[in-house]
């Protein structure tokens, strides 16, 4: 009886140094008082981090009136992890990791771009934690998306003349759709074609891009090139179509809603109404003069938008 009792606070200290070494490896920042709604930041990826909406908007969102979390994901940005797996299962983990490390017990995620596919599958494993899921600028319909990329880029490609991009994306049509490359240059198309920028860039946009290219988070903009790649090895869910999971969260008590540029390139108009449908229309925001990053682009009017939704008691329609 006395070795049981032995192996089994060894195995709890075990444990506690574990979790302990974990929570110093796992980057986190906290901003705002702890005693208001708890929002969590979870950025896009994989490579990414929230050095981007840390240093743009998190102490504003603050400033609002709520608990304000960002983080990086293990094997992430400052999250630095040589054993990180980068799958689903891992970053659920993480996020039930977070919650516990600020002493939580629910909590609205904002999922941002592949945060967004992220967010989902915790919420969707974890709804009584979550009270609120907002995707903003959020991949829901991955194949989709790289589809409409490739396919509007190469319209614009031939009516260019641009042989270059022609046969760029010739290529990556013949690679496999579940691999890191055929995401990684479909991106690349995007980018060249300008789908991530707003169209006319305004005074406040401005301002704040130059304020965190002058910062001090621009300098900790870690990107960990291994990242898609150990994903795409990992984890088996890679392409996916989360629309059935997000219709199923409001039956799981689960208020959804949704922020998007007007001008966000990487999703076509269809995919915009199929996610209506979803949410319900009074729950879908969509910003002018916006692209990928609304939190950057339109700040003033995304933060109005975040107040409202925290506001909102109603729910999106049981579909």
């Amino acid at each position: 009886m006395f070795t049981k009792k032995i192996s089994i606070l060894v195995a709890l200290i075990v444990s506690t140094c574990f979790q302990s070494l974990f929570a110093q490896n796992l980057y986190s920042k906290a901003y705002g008082d702890r005693k208001n709604p708890p929002l969590i930041y979870i950025h896009g990826g994989p490579r990414g981090n929230s050095t981007l909406f840390e240093g743009t908007t998190a102490q504003k969102l603050a400033d609002l009136g709520f608990f304000v979390i960002v983080y990086d994901r293990r094997g992430e940005g400052r999250s630095t992890d040589g054993s990180a797996k980068l799958t689903f299962n891992e970053a659920s983990h993480d996020i039930n990791d977070i919650i516990k490390q600020y002493g939580l017990k629910k909590v609205s995620l904002i999922g941002h771009s592949f945060g967004g596919i992220v967010s989902t599958f915790f919420t969707n494993q974890n709804p009584e934690k979550v009270d609120r899921l907002i995707l903003v600028g959020a991949l829901f319909a991955q194949q989709e998306s790289y589809d409409h990329v490739l396919r509007t880029a190469s319209k614009t490609a031939i009516a260019k003349n641009d042989t270059v991009s022609i046969h760029k994306i010739e290529y990556i049509n013949s690679l496999d759709k579940r691999g890191a490359e055929y995401r990684q240059l479909t991106y690349e198309i995007a980018s060249r074609f300008g789908y991530f920028k707003m169209p006319e860039p305004t005074e406040e946009s401005k301002r704040v891009n130059k304020e965190y290219e002058t910062g001090e988070f621009s300098k900790s903009n870690i990107r960990n090139n291994q990242a898609p790649i150990l994903f795409y090895k990992n984890e088996s869910s890679v392409n996916i179509d989360t629309k059935p999971i997000l219709r199923s969260l409001p039956r799981k008590g689960v208020k959804l809603f949704a922020v998007y540029g007007a001008n966000d390139g990487i999703f076509s108009s269809r995919q915009i109404s199929d996610l209506e449908k979803i949410t319900g229309k009074k729950n879908l925001h969509i910003i002018q003069n916006c692209s990928h990053y609304p939190f950057v682009d339109q700040r003033s009017q995304f933060l109005k938008i975040m107040k409202s939704v925290m506001e909102e008691k109603s729910k999106a329609p049981l579909i």
